[in-house]
């Protein structure tokens, strides 16, 4: 999860996750371990939604109690200070959630966990094996 939340990979811990900013690669840049099996959805904006409204809510909370900031300069502050932190801990969160799945073993990462991935069946083999 630390690789993946630092945008690496969580295999090896040398390639990038992203391509671009919230759009994960197909494979390692650098071991070629293959990243598309990641299904993260929607966990990570529930999760920086869950962090970021912690967050500022306490802090809009201490502010109201100790301090009289005018109402102009909060409405100039919290919007700006929630989306920056939102922006800021989606591609980590994202990343550390994709490594989540890889440290489990989720949604195919279990082969690649195991060190053996299973062969794609050829066409003329069949979907039926002979048995010995």
């Amino acid at each position: 999860m630390a690789r993946g939340f630092r945008n690496r990979c969580p295999h090896c811990g040398e390639g990038r996750v992203f391509g671009r900013f919230l759009k994960v690669r197909d494979a390692c840049e650098a071991c070629g371990t293959e990243l598309h099996h990641h299904r993260a959805d929607d966990l990570p904006p529930y999760l920086v939604i869950f962090i970021v409204g912690h967050v500022v809510g306490l802090a809009i909370l201490e502010t109201e109690m100790r301090f009289e900031v005018p109402l102009a300069m909060q409405l100039a502050v919290w919007p700006a200070l929630t989306l920056a932190m939102a922006l800021a801990l989606l591609q980590p969160v994202k990343g550390a959630v994709v490594g989540l799945q890889y440290a489990l073993g989720m949604h195919g990462f279990a082969a690649i966990r195991r060190g053996r991935a299973e062969p794609a069946e050829s066409p003329a083999e069949g979907s039926v094996k002979a048995r010995p």
